[in-house]
Parts: C-alpha cells; sequence; structure tokens
C-alpha cells in the first residue's frame, strides 16, 4: 500500500469496508434465514413461542461456535503454510 497516494488508500479502505460489510450481512442474513426456517413453525401468534425461542437461541450459539472453530482452523491451517513455506 505504500505505492498507493494518499486518495487511493482512502478509496482502497473504503471499498474494502464496504465489501466487509457485505459479507458480514451477507452470513448474518443467512444465519437468520436457517436458524428461522430451522425452528419457526408456527404462525398463529406473532409471538414466538418458548421452545422457537430456545430453539433460535440454540441455533445462534452453534453457529457462532462453529463460526468461531472454522476460523481458528483456518489459522492453523495458515500458521502451517507459513511455517512449511519458512523452511
Amino acid at each position: 500500500m505504500d505505492m498507493l497516494t494518499a486518495s487511493e488508500q482512502r478509496t482502497l479502505e473504503q471499498r474494502m469496508q464496504k465489501r466487509q460489510v457485505k459479507e458480514f450481512m451477507g452470513a448474518f442474513g443467512g444465519l437468520v434465514e436457517h436458524c428461522f426456517n430451522s425452528c419457526v413453525d408456527d404462525f398463529t401468534s406473532k409471538a414466538l413461542s418458548s421452545r422457537e425461542n430456545g430453539c433460535i437461541n440454540r441455533c445462534v450459539l452453534k453457529w457462532m461456535a462453529t463460526q468461531q472453530r472454522v476460523s481458528e482452523r483456518f489459522q492453523e491451517h495458515n500458521a502451517q503454510i507459513t511455517q512449511q513455506m519458512q523452511k
């Protein structure tokens, strides 16, 4: 990034931020859709039942734990690759 002008750096940072927001919103939307489709099945009331509420809580916690584990494995994999490249 040292070869970019200040204006180009700002533009690049803005584009990267927009992409990150877009990716986050896509992941969040996927989470909402998955948990809703998996847990909500009674449309006779606008409030969630205690079963649906519990299911959604478990679904979100499981998704977050999965994302954390995937991130950890990705970091472990990158560390291995970096170590192999340094040999």
